[in-house]
């Protein structure tokens, strides 16, 4: 196997380039320009020639560099031109043409969203699996079939073994992310996954590195493949301020609190599951609006969590490195490091969260007395000022919050823009500005999922997936783990808003009340746990 080499790709996009230049079908022309997508990201430019004509293609490019159209595109323009296929799968469920694997839930299910709108333009259905949820709406999307199949490694395996999926049909395959797929150990199964697919597949492959068993994956499953590096362009990067605070363990949430109420929203990394949990109800305690997200918390509550945070609901997202991982959110403004990274590989996934598409960002590291000669070394191998500080809040830049835009049709909707409100301190009740996504009915502010594809026919480009279309979620009220909004009590684990309740507070930091005079006392019973689930499956 041999691979051509090309020039690395500048990461500026070319406003003269148009993607009918680069051979993209008129159908999905006329449906990115409904999207308000119109002119090519560097990654598309540099591929779309070579997958368009049916070559195996090897892309090097960080993410939020506009990948997903790039592969999407190329898959769905292929499919376009086989009616016979979509015949033929219509009439055998489980059997897709293309297939697409990524590492986590959250980015199999921003695929999906973000290629819906097109794929209906051509005439195909996209599906995707991953775990964290019931086996029953999967298996029925593929039971009345599924062009292209958008999975996570475990559970693609699960349903091949059940027999619902069979991959012997599918000619052409994209590894998204392959970089991370070796760093969670996904690497084996992608092997097996592959074995499974036609012999004379075209094949994809993304990564922001292409080293080790990545580079292997690439010498022994892809014939000849055109290497495109898509170089990221420092002058449309935002400045990233770095801080490395000293902080002893008894100070972090206090630390951390403060920082967020006044340079939030943030994400701030925690290093295990139980420590997430406990920051988030800690900060909530301290009128911080907070969700968790981790390998514990089912698919649901994960869509929950980062819709709201998306939204400007939430003002702390707390989250593991794994679950972090297929997290794509535009313009962070600040990452904490409550537990700093245990490497500068940690350090750059975390960090990447924010400076993206131009905007500015601060990261803050806390770090022990134990931790300081880990993090000078980090320090060192990234480049970055060494030596610790003192925490200095009042010191940090202001960073500009981008908007939460109301879209026409939505409640309150004028064309205004407003931002998220800032938390309030001391337990303050108030809840900030309220946000709806899709256009249909439900409550203010309340997630709700819809089709595929959120509004049919809209796509947004840019800057980490973000929403690449507008996430839809949930549509009842009252299932376990839902947002629930007024004075009523939730169930263990429920999201509250609104009311003169003030904060979400989780129900583990519910605390007991007295009884009144001469009746007797109640028993308090905790949240009972199910079983944790990986974060790819």
């Amino acid at each position: 196997m041999s691979i051509t080499p090309t020039r690395p790709v500048s990461g500026a996009s070319d406003p003269d380039c148009t993607f009918v230049d680069l051979g993209v079908p008129a159908p999905l022309v006329s449906a990115l320009e409904r999207g308000g997508i119109l002119v090519p990201f560097p990654i598309q430019v540099a591929t779309l020639p070579d997958a368009l004509a049916g070559r195996d293609v090897c892309g090097m490019a960080p993410t939020g560099s506009g990948k997903t159209l790039a592969f999407g595109l190329a898959v769905l323009a292929r499919l376009e031109s086989c009616a016979s296929r979509h015949e033929r799968n219509r009439r055998d469920g489980g059997r897709p043409d293309a297939l697409i694997l990524v590492p986590t839930r959250e980015l199999a299910a921003q695929v999906e969203v973000a290629l819906a709108p097109l794929a209906a333009a051509v005439g195909a259905r996209v599906a995707s699996v991953y775990g964290g949820v019931s086996y029953g709406k999967q298996r029925a999307a593929l039971r009345r079939g599924v062009h292209v199949l958008v999975a996570c490694p475990g559970r693609l395996e699960d349903l091949i073994e059940q027999r619902d999926v069979d991959l012997s049909f599918v000619s052409l395959v994209v590894v998204d992310e392959a970089d991370r797929m070796a760093d969670m150990g996904f690497l084996p199964s992608v092997r097996r996954l592959l074995d499974r697919t036609r012999g004379d597949r075209q094949t994809m492959l993304f990564s922001a590195t292409l080293e080790g068993p990545v580079d292997k994956l690439v010498r022994d499953y892809q014939r000849s493949p055109a290497r495109h590096d898509v170089l990221v362009d420092e002058d449309n990067d935002g400045q990233v301020h770095h801080r490395f605070w000293h902080a002893d363990s008894q100070d972090r949430l206090a630390i951390t609190a403060e920082v967020v109420a006044a340079r939030g929203p943030a994400m701030v990394f925690c290093r295990t599951k139980r420590g997430a949990d406990r920051l988030s109800e800690r900060l909530s305690r301290s009128g911080i609006q907070v969700a968790a997200i981790h390998g514990d918390r089912s698919q649901a509550q994960r869509e929950r969590a980062l819709a709201a945070f998306r939204a400007g609901r939430v003002h702390a997202l707390v989250a593991t490195d794994v679950a972090a991982r297929g997290i794509h959110v535009d313009a962070v403004p600040l990452i904490v490091h409550y537990d700093p990274p245990g490497d500068a590989t940690d350090y750059i996934h975390r960090s990447g969260r924010t400076g993206r598409a131009g905007a500015d960002g601060i990261v803050v590291s806390l770090v022990s007395s134990e931790q300081a000669t880990v993090a000078k070394k980090m320090q060192r191998e990234l480049g970055l000022e060494p030596g610790l500080s003192n925490p200095d809040v009042g010191g940090l830049p202001v960073i500009a919050t981008p908007a939460v835009v109301r879209r026409p049709g939505e409640r309150g909707s004028q064309g205004a823009e407003r931002r998220p409100a800032p938390p309030r301190q001391g337990g303050a009740s108030g809840h900030p500005a309220e946000f709806r996504q899709g256009g249909g009915r439900g409550r203010p502010g309340e997630p709700r999922r819809g089709g595929a594809s959120g509004r049919p026919g809209e796509l947004r480009q840019g800057g980490g997936s973000g929403r690449p279309t507008e996430f839809r979620q949930g549509g009842g009220s009252g299932r376990p783990g839902e947002p629930r909004r007024g004075g009523a009590s939730g169930r263990p684990g429920e999201a509250r808003q609104g009311g003169a309740s003030g904060p979400q507070r989780s129900a583990s930091s519910h605390r007991p009340t007295k009884p009144a005079p001469g009746q007797p006392a109640r028993r308090q019973h905790g949240p009972r746990q199910g079983p944790g689930r990986s974060a790819g499956r």
